[in-house]
């Protein structure tokens, strides 16, 4: 489909003006207690939860779970060494709120990883989940035994990793161990990462023992690979597969595909980036328009959990939650879960997914598996920063849009302003190492290379010329 121009964007927009401002009039009455500016003011339920059983042990768990890659973190403090930028801490005190909050109200999965947060997420959900005062049996852990890092390929390493995840956790069995982002490379890359080195066979082991208590993986890749991880179903019978499902890649990429297979292996899928990393919650005026359109009070997000929750094969639906407006949020789209109709998830699939993917944004979900970069570019940061202004009408087509001055001035301040100059696109020599952990498949090299050939021409005045 055609990318959006911007005189459809200025027309579209209007429409989703209208329609907000209709959406505000209604009285709270109507709308279940929502504030003018679209938040709910009622009470999060405690005890309404919607939760699904595990057919391999009856583990009744959240349809929300708690993705544990986007923690609140503190300010780093400042440095002028641009290219060496220092690490940011994470928010402990925050993140026992958040997590106290959502066991509170009934979530009770919790997903993390050796990689996330640099290295940091383990270990905060275990300081977390051991403040909380909530019995272990009470909760279930997800973490991966991960594959970013040549020197974890060793049968050694692989078990001290594990081994770690139990002591940065604070527990001593793990309920859902994952093989971590498969598909990003070549087979003969998974047999020596889990199988050649017997890896796969002490996770099987661990399993009989109960030290895992559930095995899978997750997966972002091609599909003949899928395929034949799933193959191999008979020989380690995986219990569960974590997959990406969205409204947008249902139709738009292979998220019907992944979920299919599961559903006829009767494998229960756990879903990520429900919310594309977010740009689902975070989507422009007139896709805002055409979904308040239906439900004026209900949040965008809110569309994207609903239309996971409701395929019955999904056991629960991760997000990263931040914030607590986020997490209470996400709480009241499962509190209980109102499944939708077979013509709204048409319409998801359809026509809302089709107004999305024409849009000129870069399919980034701030995952960081590029990070970091060894020339110390910000590449998630680009990428978010772009689709920010692309989203807010800040990204001119050429000299004559009509907006041009105020949005070149714009995105010139805010992409300065946003990432230092010595971490912004033209500092990218195309090595080409970020593309390997990219889970969407993102030419990343060749995307910085558009968005700095953009900056150059704003800078220069040239923007829409011939070359």
């Amino acid at each position: 489909m055609k990318d959006i121009n911007r005189r459809d964007f200025l027309k579209l927009s209007g429409a989703a003006a209208s329609a907000v401002a209709l959406a505000s009039c209604k009285n709270n009455t109507e709308l279940g207690n929502v504030d003018p500016m679209g938040h709910h003011t009622d009470a999060v339920p405690t005890d309404k939860m919607t939760y699904r059983t595990n057919p391999n042990n009856n583990d009744k768990v959240s349809l929300l779970g708690y993705g544990w890659m986007r923690l609140p973190m503190l300010p780093a403090e400042p440095t002028k060494d641009e290219s060496n930028p220092p690490e940011e801490e994470v928010d402990q005190e925050q993140i026992n709120k958040l997590c106290k909050y959502a066991l509170d109200h009934g979530v009770n999965y919790f997903d993390t990883s050796p990689a996330y947060v640099r290295g940091k997420s383990e270990a905060s959900l275990g300081t977390a989940l051991k403040a909380s005062g909530y019995d272990r049996k009470q909760y279930y852990i997800a973490t991966k035994l991960s594959n970013f890092a040549p020197e974890q390929q060793t049968y050694e390493e692989s078990v001290k990793m594990f081994q770690n995840s139990l002591k940065y956790l604070q527990t001593d069995y793990i309920d859902y161990l994952l093989l971590h982002a498969l598909g990003g490379g070549r087979l003969e890359n998974l047999n020596k990462r889990y199988i050649d080195n017997g890896v796969l066979d002490y996770l099987v082991d661990q399993r009989k023992k109960g030290v895992i208590r559930q095995l899978g993986f997750s997966y972002h890749g091609d599909m003949e690979f899928y395929d034949y991880m799933l193959s191999l179903h008979d020989k380690y019978h995986w219990d569960f597969v974590q997959i990406q499902v969205n409204y947008v890649d249902w139709n738009h990429s292979d998220g019907k595909h992944l979920y299919e297979e599961l559903e006829k292996r009767n494998i229960p899928a756990i879903v990520m980036e429900p919310l594309l990393g977010g740009r689902l919650a975070k989507l422009p005026d007139h896709v805002v328009a055409h979904l308040k359109q239906r439900e004026p009070d209900n949040s965008v997000a809110s569309w994207a959990f609903r239309y996971c929750g409701t395929k019955p094969d999904i056991l629960t639906v991760l997000s990263g939650m931040t914030y607590m407006e986020h997490l209470e949020d996400n709480i009241r789209s499962f509190s209980p879960l109102k499944e939708l109709t077979k013509e709204e998830v048409d319409w998801l699939e359809g026509e809302t997914a089709n107004l999305i993917v024409s849009y000129p944004t870069v399919p980034c979900n701030d995952c960081k598996y590029c990070m970091p970069c060894p020339y110390g570019i910000d590449i998630p940061g680009i990428f978010t920063h772009y689709n920010k202004c692309v989203n807010k009408g800040n990204v001119p087509e050429s000299k004559e849009a009509e907006n041009y001055e105020e949005a070149r001035k714009i995105y010139l301040v805010s992409y300065n302003r946003a990432i230092p100059t010595l971490r912004q696109a033209d500092h990218c020599i195309d090595c080409r190492q970020c593309n390997p952990h990219c889970p969407q498949n993102i030419d990343i090299p060749t995307q910085l290379s558009r968005i700095n050939d953009f900056v150059e021409k704003l800078k220069q005045g040239t923007l829409g010329e011939e070359k």
